[in-house]
């Protein structure tokens, strides 16, 4: 196995990760914030359903972006498309939390 493969497969796992977390929002009791701030206390949700229900999307769709990131780490020659994934992934972290400031606590958090 070149090292190629071997830094793709460490990348998935991470992605599989984000999906994972994705999963168990999916099924939690109760809602979860899942680690966006640190030490933030969870405020009170109108839906805790359909609230866990967004987070799982919202892990997942990360998860599967943050594998195809991860794509320019097969290529052969340590190509400068590595570039791709750092920003991409970068990019795609700035998205997530906007996305759960702007569009799932505003539609969940409890006034």
């Amino acid at each position: 196995m070149t090292e190629e493969w071997i830094g793709f497969i460490i990348w998935c796992l991470a992605g599989i990760f984000f999906i994972g977390m994705g999963i168990y929002a999916a099924f939690s009791q109760k809602p979860k914030v899942m680690g966006f701030w640190a030490n933030a206390e969870m405020f009170e949700v109108t839906d805790r359903k359909r609230y866990n229900r967004a987070m799982a999307k919202l892990f997942c769709i990360f998860g599967m972006v943050f594998i195809l990131l991860g794509l320019p780490l097969l290529a052969e020659d340590h190509s400068a498309w590595i570039i791709l994934s750092i920003v991409g992934a970068m990019a795609e972290s700035i998205a997530a939390m906007v996305v759960y400031v702007v569009v799932i606590e505003k539609k969940y958090r409890r006034r």
